[in-house]
């Protein structure tokens, strides 16, 4: 009875000490905002970040409290205050840093700011490891918001459904709070326990708290925003790329700071310029601001704007307390601008990580992370949230309910199924039902009016319904149905098929799929000539690479994700192959001396198929070690790794069943990697081998195909011959090797030279090679540049055959990778 007085006491007493709100404004002795200055409780780990209006809050219970306010450039402030029972106004006007030029000892001509500057190189590697490990709580600010936009967009009228015609807006908004854990060398993991994200009441918003490290000779920011990464100011060679200038000092905490202004020596290159903060003696970064422009390597936004404040510990080390990111842009009449803030906190040192801890999971959004109610924001946040944004979040929920109404889904569905030109020609046009979540997409008139000389003009009506099972927005489940009808006008070929998609799965993916009925099928099922520049080169210039049969078919296929990287999928699909034969020779330019080909894969056969059945099946497995996967509630996705792409295959087509003619077994192995090379650009390679292990019965559906390029505009660069035709290399081998090698230089070499740097064209090069029999081998170097109107890519490249044929020609096509188009 005694203890649970006590207890009741002990409740009774917490309910009567209330927190108190000590709540001001930072701004400069002019007035003007300072935004996401740091806000400090001194001799504890209590603190604030001012948001981007300069408005901060703290909560404290009654006492009395030293509080400081750091802020990039300017002076630190200390005030002290006693705090009641009442809430306290406590407003900072910072003065600008008074810098002092003391007496330095500086080598004959040269700025004081270079001893400095290498002091910190030699000192870099020793900060970018003081922290072996630790953990701290990351609240993240994203905000992103439009001054600007036009009112249509390839046609299409710029609505964003708000119901306000005003032209600034605010695109995006959320907020995180995380636990970010790190131990050396290179583990991390997220662990968010709050999240939410404006107008989107079961929305995951972006938690981001990796440090961007000047400790580190390249900061990486992702190929979409800086390729090549962006050369730190203290990195081992900064010497080479930087010019400083010494501009004083000023104290701080019994600390002599060197403020030093950091200013690229030459344009095109990947660097930042701006003010780096040096603290005397021991060389470590108090605070920076810097920003990187496109002329030094920026490619997605116009201007980058990076802050950062580190604060001692007390117990030796300094750790990052805030880190802020402003991004720009304009492109295509959308005028952008945001701000990304990090707020460092509860900083442990020491962690007793678990055994397994760091597992293949980076960051895992915690059941309900996205359901915390208001309350729990408004005592947790260390920013305050501004005006407008607090207007957004009223707005877009409220907004959120009304879109959600049957009338307004209806009202919604009128507008966005409204027939376009660009859709209906170029894109597709989508048909949504947003009350059951369906919708049905009609292919454009480009894919499905095409001309080859076997079927002539050609109509290819194709449509796709699909309906999401679950109401969550993250869910997976969902159902498709795509039904197809081809005619030929020459050949007066009907074929209809349909086929049919399930997938389903919480952490792990499977898919299902069973398609059937007749349809024409390229020689290489893997389809490396487009109907579209078919179309043209048969019309135009004569040439038909487009070789067909048709088949009555049935399919199946199944994939699944595994544990570790690991993906496997089955299929199996059963043909009944009938040959097909030119039955047009229409042409829109008659070329001289030039007419079509039969419709058989030349060169290695010169026949048509006769009819026969196949029925085969395949399997394969796919890795990647090292992958890393993000998850959420009932969800987890992979982002990848380092590492290469192991795919291991094989196929057995069965003589018999069903009447089937062929009977074979094939195996192939291919590896894909992206290598990384920071400012070396980027290295790609693809490896096939493969081969037969027994081919007792073949057709030439069956063999193995390499695609080549039927025309001058190539299709893709991904595992193609360029100057070959689409058969040339079609072989039974029992072994094989292919390799497709590129170098993306991204810049390196290139911006030398005036005019392509200006242009931001970038080279690159690389090679092709293939090895299927004794005295059967092909190698095809080639380079080229690419980033053309930021779209096109152009090659120059030559075929060498062992046989001493030479070939040599251009191609002009998009800009690529080994693994698709960019």
């Amino acid at each position: 009875m005694q203890k649970l007085i006590v207890s009741l006491l002990a409740v009774l007493a917490g309910l009567l000490v209330h927190a108190q709100k000590v709540t001001g404004k930072v701004t400069d002795q002019l007035g003007q905002i300072l935004p996401y200055s740091s806000i400090q409780v001194k001799g504890s780990g209590i603190g604030a970040t001012a948001n981007a209006q300069g408005i901060f809050q703290l909560r404290l219970t009654p006492g009395q409290y030293t509080i400081t306010c750091q802020y990039v450039g300017y002076q630190q402030q200390e005030k002290t205050i006693t705090l009641g029972n009442e809430d306290l106004e406590l407003h900072f006007q910072l003065p600008q840093q008074q810098l002092t030029l003391n007496e330095v000892i500086v080598k004959k001509g040269e700025d004081a700011a270079y001893e400095i500057i290498r002091q910190a190189i030699k000192k870099r590697p020793v900060y970018r490891d003081e922290l072996k490990q630790f953990t701290a709580q990351v609240y993240t600010k994203g905000q992103f918001r439009l001054r600007d936009f036009p009112k249509k967009f390839m046609g299409q009228k710029v609505d964003f459904e708000d119901g306000d015609s005003s032209k600034r807006k605010m695109l995006y908004l959320s907020e995180t709070v995380a636990k970010y854990s790190v131990q050396l060398p290179g583990k991390s993991k997220v662990d968010v326990i709050a999240t939410k994200v404006s107008g989107q009441s079961d929305g995951f918003g972006l938690s981001a708290p990796r440090i961007f490290s000047l400790y580190e000779n390249l900061l990486t920011m992702g190929s979409g925003i800086a390729p090549r990464g962006i050369i730190s100011p203290i990195s081992d060679n900064a010497l080479h790329y930087y010019k400083y200038k010494y501009e004083g000092s000023f104290m701080e905490d019994g600390r002599m700071v060197n403020h030093i202004q950091v200013i690229p020596k030459r344009k095109y290159e990947p660097l930042f310029q701006g003010y780096i903060n040096i603290v005397e003696d021991e060389w470590r970064i108090h605070s920076l601001e810097l920003i990187g422009v496109k002329e030094y390597g920026l490619q997605t936004f116009d201007t980058l704007r990076l802050q950062q404040l580190y604060v001692p510990t007390g117990s030796g080390p300094w750790v990052l307390r805030s880190q802020v990111m402003y991004p720009t842009i304009k492109v295509f009449g959308f005028d952008g601008f945001g701000s990304f803030a990090n707020v460092y906190s509860d900083y442990n040192l020491n962690p007793a990580f678990p055994k397994g801890y760091f597992d293949n999971t980076i960051l895992r959004y915690q059941d309900s992370s996205n359901k915390k109610p208001e309350d729990y924001w408004s005592q947790t946040r260390p920013v305050s949230l501004e005006p407008d944004e607090v207007a957004d979040y009223q707005k877009k929920d409220s907004l959120e309910r009304l879109h959600n109404s049957p009338a307004y889904l209806d009202s919604i569905d009128r507008v966005r199924n409204k027939l376009s030109w660009q859709s209906l020609i170029l894109t597709g046009q989508t048909f949504t039902r947003q009350k059951n979540r369906s919708s049905i997409f009609v292919a454009p008139l480009i894919g499905t009016f095409s001309y080859n000389t076997v079927e002539g003009y050609v109509v290819n009506a194709r449509a796709t319904y699909t309906r999401q099972l679950d109401t969550l927005s993250i869910s997976r489940r969902s159902f498709s149905i795509s039904p197809e009808v081809r005619y030929g006008f020459s050949n007066k070929h009907v074929n209809p098929n349909v086929a049919l998609n399930y997938r389903f799965g919480h952490k792990r993916f499977r898919t299902i799929g069973i398609a059937g009925g007749s349809d024409v099928f390229q020689f290489n099922n893997e389809n490396p000539v487009s109907e579209f520049i078919n179309t043209i080169s048969s019309l135009w210039d004569n040439i038909n690479r487009l070789k067909l049969y048709e088949a009555r078919f049935a399919q199946f296929s199944y994939a699944q994700g595994l544990e570790d990287g690991f993906v496997w999928n089955l299929s199996g699909q059963y043909q009944d192959r009938l040959p097909l034969e030119n039955s047009s020779n229409y042409v829109l330019r008659d070329v001289k001396d030039r007419g079509f080909t039969p419709n058989y894969p030349e060169p290695f056969t010169d026949s048509n198929i006769t009819r026969h059945q196949a029925l085969i099946l395949s399997t394969s497995i796919r890795w990647q070690p090292g992958t890393k996967y993000v998850e959420f509630p009932g969800r987890r996705f992979s982002v990848g790794s380092k590492y290469p792409v192991f795919v291991l295959g094989f196929t057995q087509a069965l003589k018999g069943p069903m009447g089937a003619d062929v009977q074979y077994s094939k195996w192939n192995l291919g590896v894909n990697h992206s290598i990384n090379l920071k400012l070396g650009g980027r290295m790609l390679y693809q490896v096939q081998i493969g081969g037969f292990l027994n081919k007792d019965s073949l057709q030439s559906p069956d063999y193995i195909h390499f695609k080549g390029s039927a025309t001058r505009f190539t299709e893709s660069y991904a595992g193609r011959f360029q100057l070959v035709t689409p058969y040339y290399f079609s072989n039974a081998s029992k072994f094989y090797t292919a390799v497709f090698f590129e170098h993306h230089f991204n810049g390196l070499l290139t911006n030398k030279i005036p005019i392509i740097r200006k242009l931001k064209w970038n080279l690159v090069t690389g090679a092709n090679a293939l090895y299927y029999a004794p005295g059967r081998t092909y190698l095809e170097p080639f380079v080229g540049l690419e980033n053309i109107l930021r779209v096109f890519r152009f090659d120059f490249i030559v075929g060498l055959e062992d046989n001493g044929r030479v070939r040599h020609d251009f191609r002009l096509g998009l800009s690529s990778s080994l693994f698709g188009r960019r």
